[in-house]
């Protein structure tokens, strides 16, 4: 098997410990309604795509797993759900790069991460189609589709492609429909899946994810990130998909942070804070059809003693096809003497 999936349930402070040397380590972050993965590359360079809504939350993660620099971080878009928590990591550690989607948000807070951005250096990277190398994890960068309206930041979502071995992730924002549409017609399934580990589109949100999209990406683990909330996320019509696609579902408001480890080669493991993921329900074993036995031959009826000296086969003797009692005028077992 080129892959190999268990679902651990994490120990202690087991949740706790920094990336562990020569493996590439994904921890898809509890933040709550919004956001944040953090990827550790074998060789200990990390990348921090999206930060979730909490700038205290994130430090807490960013200590709780011992995260010591970044080399880079990304904004999928530029809503606050996703970009708060970047903040903080950014005056920590002062990344190299800011990969985002060039657009512009009009909020406070996208303009305290571009300050934040500006003070520690960092310099801004517009998405556009290429490989970033994360030692010897390769990052695939999948930019907005040409079309996209700029006004509208779900729609110009950076996806993550993230390769190591035989193993995929896959992140791709809030993008919907019309964005993944474009996806499709830029990359070939063949590129795009069979993806290993998922984060669903936009917490599960009904826009999201959709049956053309994950046919392929055709996950095999996807990992919602959400948290309370009065969007109805993670909606039964996205929790369907992932069913259908046969997928095993995690969720962060159930489940606390979902880590991944994949060794060289690609083979890996998702280990929970708590809980364990949900596979899809199996199929109930149709049984096979006993065949039906054969009807029994039909009888031999004689309707007399001519008939059945014509059929050359008299006398008839009781128990023999044919003897009836009608044809044995004296009772002693011989018909048509």
């Amino acid at each position: 098997m080129k892959w190999l999936c268990a679902a651990l349930l994490s120990l202690g402070l087991a949740g706790a410990q920094a990336a562990q040397s020569g493996v590439l380590t994904i921890r898809f972050l509890d933040v709550g309604q919004g956001d944040a993965v953090l990827i550790t590359s074998p060789e200990g360079k990390t990348v921090l795509y999206d930060g979730g809504r909490s700038e205290v939350r994130m430090r807490e993660l960013l200590t709780q797993y011992r995260v010591k620099s970044l080399e880079l971080v990304a904004a999928s878009h530029g809503d606050a759900d996703h970009i708060t928590g970047l903040i903080p990591a950014v005056n920590l550690f002062r990344p190299k790069l800011f990969l985002n989607n060039g657009i512009s948000a009009t909020t406070q807070t996208w303009a305290k991460l571009l300050g934040s951005v500006q003070a520690a250096g960092t310099a801004g990277l517009v998405a556009s189609p290429r490989v970033i190398t994360l030692g010897s994890v390769k990052l695939t960068v999948l930019p907005p589709p040409a079309g996209m309206p700029s006004t509208d930041q779900n729609l110009n979502s950076v996806g993550l492609l993230v390769q190591y071995g035989a193993f995929k992730a896959l992140m791709t924002g809030d993008s919907e429909t019309a964005e993944t549409a474009g996806w499709l017609r830029a990359y070939p399934a063949s590129f795009l899946g069979p993806v290993d580990v998922y984060k669903s589109i936009h917490h599960g949100a009904a826009n999201g994810d959709n049956a053309a999209w994950l046919a392929a990406v055709r996950p095999r683990n996807v990992v919602v990130s959400v948290g309370p909330n009065n969007y109805g996320h993670p909606t039964a019509a996205a929790l369907k998909l992932y069913q259908n696609a046969g997928a095993t579902l995690y969720r962060t408001d159930l489940n606390g942070t979902v880590t991944v480890t994949v060794q060289p080669g690609g083979a890996f493991a998702l280990r929970t804070e708590q809980g364990t993921g949900v596979r899809p329900p199996t199929a109930p074993a149709v049984p096979r059809p006993v065949p039906a036995a054969p009807p029994p031959a039909p009888g031999v009826f004689y309707p007399n003693c001519a008939a059945a000296r014509a059929a050359g086969i008299t006398p008839l003797l009781r128990g023999q096809p044919g003897y009836r009692s009608g044809l044995d005028g004296d009772g002693d077992g011989r018909a048509c003497e």
